[in-house]
């Protein structure tokens, strides 16, 4: 069943001051970014809709990722995952205990309860994930549905046996987990660019994804540590893949980092990078075919390249080719991730999954680029990996961070909220 078969129509109100979060609400989408007449021309070409409405959309989800943001941090482990409908008009959310409801309400927002809560739902696909090397060549890949509270594990036609024997051997059964037919054979898209097109080695081709302090931020599968690249020059700092699929490139003295990105024609600031809920647009920019938009489908997805599975993707329905791989993808002028690979092209429509840039960032101690910013012109000392903990951060299984003086290491990866601190939450983080 559909979103918007889920609830009733009810349209977006501001969240009300009395109930926003202590911190800071995400920065709302500059005028430059809503007006922009090419940006809204591409989003309309790809969604259907007029400019107008495409401006209208893009003002709603930047209220329902404030309430997405608020109700993530204020419902703890009773929150299930949010998202929006068809035309964006209503932020739907789940919740595990039903007298919460009226505090999603209050924001505008529908509340769904639902049996199991979206910490529950990641430790159990953290089970799939762990457990990558043994899934079967039919399975292409899985995910997280926020939409029917499961989840997803996607086959080839005619082998769900196989599909459902990796699950029960990851500990997984029941109603929990849904098994969904699929034609996709996704790759990486290698020998590609981005926003702008960079080179590495002996001449093969990705795309920076977003400026950072330093250099840029990309696709893990476009190098190696260690590779050196051209226009701009650098060497790759650091890289993972598979498992992930990030890295970034120092560049060498000469090139200075900008908060934008290449719209084919023009270009869209880049103001931040507050996450999206599912069921926004994004957009994605590609020299190969430009500027592309569509919808954020899920979250935490796993997906299964001839190379290995990565895990923690954003699985969307916007279209890319080979020559888009690397590159950047925003919803209004918030940074949302850089691509990774999928299924299909721009003819017949596909699907294409991008590493959400926060991790990116918290892996390597990185500082996003952002419209007003002067970057500094070296890049950070901290140790890659490691950092300081902080709240509104996305910590990916694995990562290491410093509170208080001590060294935690991530169980399950998350975005940190106040309130979680890691010696608050055992469940999250392990004291090293």
């Amino acid at each position: 069943m559909s979103a918007a078969g889920l609830a009733a129509a009810v349209t977006f109100t501001p969240v009300a001051t009395a109930l926003r979060p202590a911190a800071p609400p995400p920065p709302a989408a500059s005028a430059d970014a809503q007006d922009s007449a090419p940006m809204l021309a591409a989003l309309a070409r790809d969604l259907k809709i007029t400019p107008d409405e495409a401006r209208a959309r893009l003002a709603r989800e930047t209220t329902a990722a404030e309430a997405e943001r608020f109700l993530r941090t204020t419902l703890g482990t009773a929150f299930a995952g949010a998202w929006l409908d068809r035309d964006a008009s209503t932020l739907t959310v789940g919740i595990t205990d039903p007298a919460r409801a009226g505090l999603v309400r209050a924001v505008g927002a529908v509340p769904k309860p639902v049996p199991r809560g979206l910490d529950q739902l990641d430790a159990l696909k953290n089970r799939l994930d762990s457990n990558a090397a043994r899934a079967p060549r039919t399975v292409p890949g899985w995910y997280v549905d926020v939409t029917t509270n499961q989840l997803v594990i996607l086959s080839r036609r005619g082998a769900t046996a196989q599909a459902k024997a990796f699950a029960k051997v990851s500990g997984i059964e029941g109603s929990t987990v849904r098994f969904q037919d699929s034609a996709e054979t996704p790759r990486p898209l290698i020998d590609i660019i981005g926003g702008n097109a960079y080179y590495i080695g002996s001449g093969s081709r990705c795309s920076v994804g977003f400026a950072v302090t330093g250099g840029f931020v990309t696709a893990g599968h476009c190098g190696r540590l260690g590779a050196t690249t051209t226009q701009p020059s650098g060497t790759f700092a650091g890289s993972s893949f598979p498992g992930n699929d990030y890295a970034w490139v120092r560049v060498a003295a000469g090139n200075t980092p900008r908060a934008l990105v290449n719209r084919y024609p023009g270009t869209v600031p880049v103001a931040g990078s507050t996450e999206a809920a599912v069921g926004s647009s994004v957009c994605r920019s590609g020299s190969t075919t430009g500027w592309r938009c569509g919808i954020i489908q899920q979250k935490n997805a796993s997906v299964t390249y001839p190379e290995g599975t990565i895990t923690g993707l954003t699985r969307t329905n916007a279209c890319a080719e080979p020559g888009d791989s690397g590159g950047s993808w925003l919803t209004g002028d918030q940074a949302q991730g850089v691509t990774s690979g999928g299924s299909g092209n721009c003819t017949s429509g596909g699907v294409i999954y991008f590493q959400p840039v926060n991790e990116i960032l918290t892996a390597y101690n990185l500082t996003l680029t952002v419209s007003g910013s002067t970057p500094p012109t070296t890049p950070p000392t901290t140790p890659p990996g490691e950092t300081t903990w902080r709240a509104g951060t996305a910590y990916p299984l694995g990562a290491v961070v410093t509170y208080s003086g001590r060294r935690y290491q991530c169980q399950q990866g998350h975005t940190a909220q106040p309130g979680w601190e890691p010696p608050n939450v055992p469940a999250l983080w392990l004291q090293i």
